[in-house]
């Protein structure tokens, strides 16, 4: 049988335990109470068998063996009873623990590495992972490089395609420099 303290003062599960622990700490308790239900139903079982034993011996008259089935049937009766006990005492325990589960999960605290160094970043202006903050004008800096960068891939890639913008050919007008740079739009009709 499992052996479990019980400390009347206890007010629940043991320091710095876990939810999943206190949960495992239930369970060893409720193994412990069917090992003691069970040893309770063999001792009453025991109980009754020497009870018939003690009436059979008395109706063949056979006093001596009545008097040694009746001790052996008080013996079986105590440890019934004092299981009985124990076993309601553990129930009484599993109750209560029962009720403590939830408190002890919420005790459990939980701390996502990520998500506060994340926190700590952003309280200190970063971005998170390390990027400058939205404010910060080394985030201005670096949208800018970013955007620079985006227009240049962006120009290979078309040169590569072939979709690049040809110049025109010297002599030719070019419409839209030439109207969109022009304030006066009557001069640059052709």
């Amino acid at each position: 049988m499992i052996e479990i303290p019980d400390d009347p003062g206890d007010a629940g599960f043991p320091l710095g335990m876990s939810a999943a622990e206190a949960k495992e700490y239930v369970f060893h308790h409720i193994t412990t109470l069917k090992l003691t239900e069970k040893d309770r139903d063999e001792a009453a079982a025991g109980y009754i068998k020497w009870m018939e034993r003690v009436e059979l011996a008395r109706s063949r008259g056979a006093g001596d063996l009545a008097a040694e089935a009746e001790k052996e049937a008080e013996r079986l009766a105590r440890r019934r009873d004092s299981l009985e006990a124990e076993a309601a005492r553990l129930a009484e325990r599993i109750a209560f623990l029962r009720r403590q589960l939830p408190g002890a999960a919420a005790r459990e605290r939980s701390v996502d590495p990520d998500l506060l160094e994340e926190e700590l970043r952003i309280l200190l202006g970063e971005g998170p992972y390390g990027n400058p903050g939205e404010g910060s004008s080394a985030a201005k800096a670096e949208r800018g490089f970013e955007a620079l960068n985006a227009d240049a891939a962006l120009e290979a890639l078309k040169a590569k395609m072939g979709l690049a913008p040809k110049p025109a050919p010297e002599g030719i007008l070019n419409l839209t420099t030439d109207l969109t740079d022009s304030t006066d739009e009557d001069d640059n009709i052709v």
